[in-house]
Protein backbone atom coordinates (compact mmCIF):
# COMPACT_ATOMS: atom_id res chain seq x y z
CA UNK A 1 0.00 0.00 0.00
CA UNK A 2 0.96 3.63 -0.50
CA UNK A 3 0.80 6.35 2.12
CA UNK A 4 -1.16 9.54 1.36
CA UNK A 5 -1.55 12.92 2.97
CA UNK A 6 -5.06 14.14 2.28
CA UNK A 7 -7.38 17.12 2.70
CA UNK A 8 -11.06 16.28 3.08
CA UNK A 9 -14.36 17.85 4.13
CA UNK A 10 -16.70 16.32 6.70
CA UNK A 11 -20.51 16.44 6.65
CA UNK A 12 -20.50 19.81 8.41
CA UNK A 13 -18.20 21.39 5.82
CA UNK A 14 -15.15 21.49 8.08
CA UNK A 15 -11.74 20.79 6.56
CA UNK A 16 -9.96 17.69 7.86
CA UNK A 17 -6.26 17.05 7.14
CA UNK A 18 -4.65 13.68 7.81
CA UNK A 19 -2.68 10.72 6.51
CA UNK A 20 -3.81 7.23 5.57
CA UNK A 21 -2.78 4.07 3.70
CA UNK A 22 -4.48 3.13 0.46
CA UNK A 23 -3.85 1.08 -2.66
CA UNK A 24 -4.51 4.09 -4.88
CA UNK A 25 -6.43 7.39 -4.90
CA UNK A 26 -9.77 5.68 -5.56
CA UNK A 27 -9.21 3.35 -2.62
CA UNK A 28 -8.31 6.36 -0.45
CA UNK A 29 -11.50 8.15 -1.51
CA UNK A 30 -13.58 5.08 -0.64
CA UNK A 31 -11.90 4.71 2.77
CA UNK A 32 -12.53 8.38 3.59
CA UNK A 33 -16.15 8.11 2.50
CA UNK A 34 -16.64 5.33 5.07
CA UNK A 35 -15.42 7.79 7.68
CA UNK A 36 -17.89 10.40 6.52
CA UNK A 37 -15.31 12.50 4.64
CA UNK A 38 -15.20 13.75 1.06
CA UNK A 39 -11.72 13.88 -0.49
CA UNK A 40 -10.58 17.30 -1.76
CA UNK A 41 -6.98 16.54 -2.74
CA UNK A 42 -4.12 14.28 -1.72
CA UNK A 43 -0.45 13.57 -2.32
CA UNK A 44 1.65 10.49 -1.81
CA UNK A 45 4.20 10.70 1.03
CA UNK A 46 6.53 8.32 2.82
CA UNK A 47 5.03 6.20 5.56
CA UNK A 48 5.66 7.55 9.03
CA UNK A 49 7.00 4.16 9.96
CA UNK A 50 9.88 4.60 7.53
CA UNK A 51 10.90 7.79 9.33
CA UNK A 52 10.85 6.37 12.86
CA UNK A 53 14.13 4.59 13.63
CA UNK A 54 13.28 3.57 17.17
CA UNK A 55 15.72 6.03 18.69
CA UNK A 56 14.38 7.51 21.89
CA UNK A 57 12.03 4.58 22.47
CA UNK A 58 13.56 2.36 25.12
CA UNK A 59 12.74 -1.17 26.08
CA UNK A 60 11.04 0.13 29.20
CA UNK A 61 8.68 2.15 27.00
CA UNK A 62 7.72 -1.06 25.22
CA UNK A 63 7.17 -2.76 28.59
CA UNK A 64 4.83 0.08 29.53
CA UNK A 65 3.06 -0.27 26.16
CA UNK A 66 2.52 -4.02 26.67
CA UNK A 67 1.29 -3.56 30.25
CA UNK A 68 -1.13 -0.81 29.20
CA UNK A 69 -2.49 -2.83 26.25
CA UNK A 70 -2.84 -5.97 28.39
CA UNK A 71 -4.87 -4.18 31.06
CA UNK A 72 -7.12 -2.28 28.65
CA UNK A 73 -7.74 -5.30 26.41
CA UNK A 74 -8.72 -7.44 29.40
CA UNK A 75 -11.08 -4.64 30.50
CA UNK A 76 -12.71 -4.61 27.06
CA UNK A 77 -11.47 -1.15 26.03
CA UNK A 78 -11.32 -0.72 22.21
CA UNK A 79 -7.79 -0.73 20.77
CA UNK A 80 -8.09 2.78 19.34
CA UNK A 81 -9.13 4.17 22.72
CA UNK A 82 -6.25 2.31 24.39
CA UNK A 83 -3.74 3.80 21.98
CA UNK A 84 -5.19 7.28 22.43
CA UNK A 85 -5.03 6.95 26.24
CA UNK A 86 -1.39 5.87 26.04
CA UNK A 87 -0.63 8.68 23.59
CA UNK A 88 -2.08 11.25 25.98
CA UNK A 89 -0.39 9.83 29.10
CA UNK A 90 3.13 9.01 27.90
CA UNK A 91 5.97 11.46 28.50
CA UNK A 92 8.06 10.14 25.61
CA UNK A 93 7.42 12.34 22.52
CA UNK A 94 8.63 9.61 20.12
CA UNK A 95 6.25 7.05 21.60
CA UNK A 96 3.44 9.62 21.45
CA UNK A 97 4.23 10.09 17.76
CA UNK A 98 4.07 6.35 17.10
CA UNK A 99 0.80 5.95 19.01
CA UNK A 100 -0.77 8.76 16.95
CA UNK A 101 0.30 7.20 13.66
CA UNK A 102 -0.92 3.76 14.74
CA UNK A 103 -4.30 5.22 15.72
CA UNK A 104 -4.68 6.75 12.25
CA UNK A 105 -3.64 3.49 10.57
CA UNK A 106 -6.17 1.44 12.54
CA UNK A 107 -8.86 4.04 11.85
CA UNK A 108 -8.00 3.64 8.16
CA UNK A 109 -8.71 -0.10 8.29
CA UNK A 110 -5.49 -1.76 9.43
CA UNK A 111 -5.22 -4.32 12.21
CA UNK A 112 -3.06 -3.64 15.26
CA UNK A 113 -0.28 -5.96 14.04
CA UNK A 114 -0.27 -4.27 10.63
CA UNK A 115 -0.10 -0.84 12.25
CA UNK A 116 2.80 -2.00 14.44
CA UNK A 117 4.50 -3.45 11.37
CA UNK A 118 4.73 0.07 9.92
CA UNK A 119 7.33 0.81 12.60
CA UNK A 120 10.04 -1.87 12.28
CA UNK A 121 12.45 0.33 14.20
CA UNK A 122 10.15 0.12 17.23
CA UNK A 123 8.33 -3.23 16.91
CA UNK A 124 10.47 -6.05 15.54
CA UNK A 125 9.31 -9.11 13.62
CA UNK A 126 8.84 -11.20 16.75
CA UNK A 127 6.50 -8.69 18.40
CA UNK A 128 4.41 -8.24 15.25
CA UNK A 129 4.15 -12.02 14.76
CA UNK A 130 3.01 -12.54 18.35
CA UNK A 131 0.37 -9.79 18.13
CA UNK A 132 -0.87 -11.21 14.81
CA UNK A 133 -1.22 -14.65 16.46
CA UNK A 134 -3.06 -13.07 19.38
CA UNK A 135 -5.48 -11.33 17.01
CA UNK A 136 -6.19 -14.60 15.23
CA UNK A 137 -6.70 -16.56 18.45
CA UNK A 138 -8.71 -13.81 20.16
CA UNK A 139 -6.40 -13.92 23.20
CA UNK A 140 -4.42 -10.74 22.64
CA UNK A 141 -4.45 -9.81 26.34
CA UNK A 142 -2.51 -12.96 27.23
CA UNK A 143 -0.07 -12.29 24.38
CA UNK A 144 0.62 -8.80 25.69
CA UNK A 145 1.17 -10.27 29.18
CA UNK A 146 3.70 -12.79 27.91
CA UNK A 147 5.35 -10.18 25.73
CA UNK A 148 5.70 -7.78 28.66
CA UNK A 149 7.28 -10.49 30.81
CA UNK A 150 9.64 -11.37 27.97
CA UNK A 151 10.72 -7.74 27.56
CA UNK A 152 11.37 -7.49 31.31
CA UNK A 153 13.48 -10.65 31.04
CA UNK A 154 15.37 -9.13 28.09
CA UNK A 155 16.04 -6.05 30.20
CA UNK A 156 17.57 -8.25 32.90
CA UNK A 157 19.63 -10.10 30.29
CA UNK A 158 20.91 -6.83 28.85
CA UNK A 159 21.85 -5.67 32.34
CA UNK A 160 23.81 -8.88 32.95
CA UNK A 161 25.55 -8.57 29.58
CA UNK A 162 26.59 -5.01 30.44
CA UNK A 163 28.02 -6.21 33.73
CA UNK A 164 29.95 -8.87 31.83
CA UNK A 165 31.51 -6.25 29.55
CA UNK A 166 31.70 -2.99 31.49
CA UNK A 167 33.43 -4.12 34.67
CA UNK A 168 36.33 -5.94 32.95
CA UNK A 169 36.65 -3.02 30.54
CA UNK A 170 36.88 -0.54 33.42
CA UNK A 171 39.42 -2.58 35.39
CA UNK A 172 41.42 -3.27 32.23
CA UNK A 173 41.50 0.44 31.41
CA UNK A 174 42.85 1.22 34.89
CA UNK A 175 45.57 -1.42 34.51
CA UNK A 176 46.54 -0.12 31.07
CA UNK A 177 46.72 3.42 32.47
CA UNK A 178 49.10 2.24 35.20
CA UNK A 179 51.24 0.38 32.64
CA UNK A 180 51.45 3.51 30.45
CA UNK A 181 52.53 5.57 33.47
CA UNK A 182 55.20 3.04 34.39
CA UNK A 183 56.57 2.60 30.88
CA UNK A 184 56.49 6.23 29.73
CA UNK A 185 57.33 8.17 32.92
CA UNK A 186 58.75 6.02 35.72
CA UNK A 187 60.81 3.35 33.92
CA UNK A 188 62.87 5.77 31.74
CA UNK A 189 63.98 7.65 34.85
CA UNK A 190 64.98 4.47 36.68
CA UNK A 191 66.64 2.96 33.62
CA UNK A 192 68.74 6.09 33.03
CA UNK A 193 70.12 5.65 36.53
CA UNK A 194 70.86 1.96 35.96
CA UNK A 195 72.70 2.69 32.70
CA UNK A 196 75.10 5.09 34.47
CA UNK A 197 76.45 2.19 36.50
CA UNK A 198 78.29 0.99 33.38
CA UNK A 199 77.81 -2.75 33.91
CA UNK A 200 76.30 -5.50 31.80
CA UNK A 201 72.52 -5.48 32.15
CA UNK A 202 70.57 -8.74 32.56
CA UNK A 203 68.14 -9.93 29.89
CA UNK A 204 64.97 -8.97 31.79
CA UNK A 205 66.30 -5.42 32.25
CA UNK A 206 67.09 -5.16 28.51
CA UNK A 207 63.55 -6.42 27.78
CA UNK A 208 62.11 -3.74 30.06
CA UNK A 209 64.16 -1.04 28.34
CA UNK A 210 63.02 -2.31 24.93
CA UNK A 211 59.34 -2.27 25.94
CA UNK A 212 59.68 1.16 27.55
CA UNK A 213 61.33 2.57 24.39
CA UNK A 214 58.38 1.32 22.32
CA UNK A 215 55.91 3.07 24.64
CA UNK A 216 57.95 6.28 24.68
CA UNK A 217 58.72 6.51 20.94
CA UNK A 218 55.61 4.87 19.48
CA UNK A 219 52.92 5.62 22.10
CA UNK A 220 50.53 6.77 19.37
CA UNK A 221 50.87 3.41 17.59
CA UNK A 222 50.22 1.56 20.87
CA UNK A 223 47.01 3.56 21.34
CA UNK A 224 45.82 3.67 17.71
CA UNK A 225 46.50 0.03 16.75
CA UNK A 226 43.70 -1.54 18.82
CA UNK A 227 41.35 1.29 17.81
CA UNK A 228 42.07 0.76 14.10
CA UNK A 229 41.69 -3.01 14.47
CA UNK A 230 38.37 -2.51 16.29
CA UNK A 231 37.02 -0.14 13.63
CA UNK A 232 38.18 -2.53 10.90
CA UNK A 233 36.36 -5.43 12.53
CA UNK A 234 33.16 -3.39 12.94
CA UNK A 235 33.23 -2.31 9.29
CA UNK A 236 34.09 -5.83 8.16
CA UNK A 237 31.22 -7.32 10.16
CA UNK A 238 28.76 -4.87 8.60
CA UNK A 239 30.04 -5.24 5.05
CA UNK A 240 31.14 -8.88 4.73
CA UNK A 241 28.97 -11.85 5.84
CA UNK A 242 32.11 -14.00 5.93
CA UNK A 243 33.84 -11.66 8.39
CA UNK A 244 30.74 -11.53 10.56
CA UNK A 245 30.50 -15.33 10.59
CA UNK A 246 34.17 -15.62 11.58
CA UNK A 247 33.89 -12.96 14.32
CA UNK A 248 30.71 -14.51 15.75
CA UNK A 249 32.42 -17.91 15.77
CA UNK A 250 35.39 -16.47 17.68
CA UNK A 251 33.03 -14.86 20.22
CA UNK A 252 31.56 -18.26 21.10
CA UNK A 253 35.05 -19.78 21.51
CA UNK A 254 36.46 -17.12 23.83
CA UNK A 255 37.57 -18.55 27.18
CA UNK A 256 34.89 -18.20 29.89
CA UNK A 257 33.15 -15.27 28.17
CA UNK A 258 32.24 -17.31 25.06
CA UNK A 259 30.41 -19.91 27.13
CA UNK A 260 28.43 -17.23 28.97
CA UNK A 261 27.56 -15.48 25.68
CA UNK A 262 26.32 -18.74 24.18
CA UNK A 263 24.09 -19.38 27.19
CA UNK A 264 22.64 -15.87 26.95
CA UNK A 265 21.74 -16.46 23.28
CA UNK A 266 20.29 -19.92 23.94
CA UNK A 267 18.23 -18.61 26.86
CA UNK A 268 16.82 -15.86 24.62
CA UNK A 269 16.03 -18.33 21.83
CA UNK A 270 14.33 -20.81 24.18
CA UNK A 271 12.29 -18.08 25.88
CA UNK A 272 11.06 -16.55 22.62
CA UNK A 273 10.41 -19.95 21.03
CA UNK A 274 8.26 -20.98 24.02
CA UNK A 275 6.33 -17.71 23.93
CA UNK A 276 5.68 -17.87 20.18
CA UNK A 277 4.68 -21.55 20.31
CA UNK A 278 2.30 -20.90 23.22
CA UNK A 279 0.71 -18.05 21.22
CA UNK A 280 -0.29 -20.45 18.45
CA UNK A 281 2.51 -19.75 15.95
CA UNK A 282 3.57 -22.86 13.99
CA UNK A 283 6.95 -24.47 14.67
CA UNK A 284 8.26 -23.54 11.20
CA UNK A 285 7.35 -19.88 11.75
CA UNK A 286 8.87 -20.03 15.26
CA UNK A 287 12.12 -21.31 13.75
CA UNK A 288 12.18 -18.66 11.02
CA UNK A 289 11.53 -15.87 13.49
CA UNK A 290 14.19 -17.26 15.86
CA UNK A 291 16.80 -16.70 13.14
CA UNK A 292 16.28 -12.95 13.46
CA UNK A 293 16.64 -12.85 17.25
CA UNK A 294 19.75 -15.04 17.57
CA UNK A 295 22.14 -12.10 17.19
CA UNK A 296 24.96 -14.46 16.23
CA UNK A 297 25.58 -15.66 12.67
CA UNK A 298 26.80 -19.11 13.71
CA UNK A 299 23.71 -19.85 15.78
CA UNK A 300 21.51 -18.16 13.17
CA UNK A 301 22.81 -20.56 10.49
CA UNK A 302 22.25 -23.51 12.83
CA UNK A 303 18.63 -22.43 13.46
CA UNK A 304 18.13 -22.03 9.70
CA UNK A 305 19.39 -25.59 9.17
CA UNK A 306 16.93 -26.78 11.82
CA UNK A 307 14.09 -25.16 9.88
CA UNK A 308 15.19 -26.79 6.63
CA UNK A 309 15.34 -30.24 8.24
CA UNK A 310 11.91 -29.82 9.81
CA UNK A 311 10.56 -28.81 6.40
CA UNK A 312 12.10 -32.02 5.03
CA UNK A 313 10.11 -34.11 7.53
CA UNK A 314 12.41 -34.57 10.54
CA UNK A 315 11.17 -34.00 14.06
CA UNK A 316 12.30 -31.06 16.15
CA UNK A 317 14.75 -32.82 18.49
CA UNK A 318 16.55 -34.70 15.68
CA UNK A 319 16.82 -31.48 13.65
CA UNK A 320 18.45 -29.63 16.56
CA UNK A 321 20.77 -32.57 17.27
CA UNK A 322 21.90 -32.75 13.63
CA UNK A 323 23.46 -29.28 13.80
CA UNK A 324 25.96 -30.42 16.45
CA UNK A 325 25.85 -26.95 18.03
CA UNK A 326 23.18 -27.15 20.72
CA UNK A 327 24.10 -28.64 24.12
CA UNK A 328 22.60 -31.88 25.47
CA UNK A 329 20.33 -30.04 27.93
CA UNK A 330 18.38 -28.33 25.14
CA UNK A 331 18.16 -31.52 23.08
CA UNK A 332 16.95 -33.53 26.09
CA UNK A 333 14.31 -30.96 27.06
CA UNK A 334 13.03 -30.67 23.46
CA UNK A 335 12.80 -34.46 23.24
CA UNK A 336 10.87 -34.63 26.52
CA UNK A 337 8.60 -31.81 25.40
CA UNK A 338 7.83 -33.58 22.13
CA UNK A 339 7.02 -36.89 23.82
CA UNK A 340 4.83 -35.37 26.56
CA UNK A 341 3.21 -32.60 24.51
CA UNK A 342 4.67 -29.95 26.82
CA UNK A 343 7.19 -28.35 24.48
CA UNK A 344 6.33 -24.87 25.73
CA UNK A 345 7.01 -25.78 29.38
CA UNK A 346 10.22 -27.61 28.49
CA UNK A 347 11.62 -24.59 26.62
CA UNK A 348 10.62 -22.26 29.47
CA UNK A 349 12.57 -24.53 31.83
CA UNK A 350 15.60 -24.28 29.52
CA UNK A 351 15.34 -20.49 29.48
CA UNK A 352 15.03 -20.40 33.28
CA UNK A 353 18.00 -22.72 33.80
CA UNK A 354 20.30 -20.81 31.45
CA UNK A 355 19.22 -17.44 32.84
CA UNK A 356 20.10 -18.55 36.37
CA UNK A 357 23.34 -20.15 35.17
CA UNK A 358 24.35 -16.99 33.32
CA UNK A 359 23.68 -14.84 36.39
CA UNK A 360 25.80 -17.10 38.58
CA UNK A 361 28.57 -17.30 35.95
CA UNK A 362 28.75 -13.51 35.65
CA UNK A 363 28.91 -13.13 39.43
CA UNK A 364 31.75 -15.69 39.58
CA UNK A 365 33.56 -13.97 36.73
CA UNK A 366 33.27 -10.58 38.40
CA UNK A 367 34.63 -11.99 41.64
CA UNK A 368 37.64 -13.36 39.70
CA UNK A 369 38.38 -10.26 37.65
CA UNK A 370 39.62 -8.02 40.46
CA UNK A 371 42.16 -10.47 41.95
CA UNK A 372 43.29 -11.49 38.45
CA UNK A 373 43.91 -7.88 37.43
CA UNK A 374 45.66 -7.28 40.77
CA UNK A 375 47.98 -10.24 40.14
CA UNK A 376 48.74 -9.02 36.60
CA UNK A 377 49.50 -5.52 37.84
CA UNK A 378 51.64 -6.96 40.63
CA UNK A 379 53.63 -9.05 38.15
CA UNK A 380 54.25 -6.01 35.95
CA UNK A 381 55.39 -3.90 38.91
CA UNK A 382 57.51 -6.79 40.17
CA UNK A 383 59.14 -7.10 36.76
CA UNK A 384 59.94 -3.37 36.77
CA UNK A 385 61.36 -3.46 40.29
CA UNK A 386 63.43 -6.58 39.65
CA UNK A 387 64.78 -5.17 36.38
CA UNK A 388 65.82 -1.92 38.08
CA UNK A 389 66.88 -3.08 41.52
CA UNK A 390 68.58 -6.28 40.30
CA UNK A 391 71.56 -4.52 38.66
CA UNK A 392 71.84 -2.17 41.67
CA UNK A 393 71.98 -5.15 44.02
CA UNK A 394 74.59 -6.86 41.84
CA UNK A 395 76.71 -3.69 41.92
CA UNK A 396 76.48 -3.43 45.69
CA UNK A 397 77.54 -7.05 46.17
CA UNK A 398 80.66 -6.46 44.06
CA UNK A 399 81.83 -3.54 46.20
CA UNK A 400 84.66 -4.62 48.47
CA UNK A 401 84.77 -3.04 51.89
Amino acid sequence: MDFYQYKAIDQFGRVQVGQADAINVSDLEMRLRKLGLDLVNCKEVKSQGQNVSGRGIRRRDLILFCFHMEQTSRAGVPIIDSLQDLRDSTENPRLREVMSAMTESITGGKTLSQAMGDFPGVFDTVICSLIRAGEQSGNIGEVFRRLGESLKWQDEQASMAKKLIMYPAFVGTVVLGVVFFLMIYLVPQLVSFVKTMGQELPAHTKALIFVSDIFVNYWYAVILTPIVIGIGLVVGVRVSPGVRLAVDGVKLKLPVVGNILEKIILARLAGFFAMMYASGITIIDCIRTSEDIAGNKVIENAVRNVGQQIADGKNLSDSFAATGLFPPLILRMIRVGESTGGLEQSLENVAYFYTRDVKESIERLQSMIEPTMTVILGLIIGWVMMSVLGPIYDLITKIKI
